[in-house]
């Protein structure tokens, strides 16, 4: 119970001082030197706008909007991946159906798997996975 009331402390101590207000009162340094350098804009997000005057037919996005990884993948390799997750999906899903048919499930909470929330995460990824597939067979690759 000691462990309890300790691990609550913690966490109360921990909100209260994420949350604390801030001090509206700055010290500031008795000298102000200026930088020896220039500073430049940094320039953090890539430009991953299309439609210039040799992409004004084209109706889909480049490859390099996929990131690095994904934008180097073959589309039948990103189609396969995602029938996968789709496959985990339903398999997720229809197991769990069937375990909620057990009697007292529903009351016990016995038919909720670590693996079925899991595996239930595969249909927002395969989404994802077939419009990425689709880019790159778009982009011809």
């Amino acid at each position: 119970m000691t462990k309890l009331i300790i691990i609550l402390m913690a966490i109360v101590v921990t909100l209260t001082s994420a949350f604390a207000p801030v001090s509206t009162t700055t010290h500031l340094p008795s000298t102000i030197t200026t930088p020896s350098f220039t500073l430049s804009p940094l320039s953090m997000a890539e430009d991953m706008t299309w439609g210039g005057p040799e992409d004004d037919d084209k109706e889909y996005p480049p490859s390099k909007v996929l990131g690095p990884i994904m934008s180097k993948m073959p589309s039948g390799v990103l189609g396969g991946l995602s029938a996968l997750c789709l496959i985990a999906c339903v398999v997720s899903v229809t197991q769990s159906s069937v375990l909620q048919q057990e009697a007292g499930a529903m009351s016990t909470g016995s038919w909720v798997k670590w693996y079925f929330i899991l595996g239930s995460f595969g249909g927002p990824f395969a989404w994802g996975l077939h419009v990425a597939s689709w880019i790159q067979r778009q982009n011809g690759m």
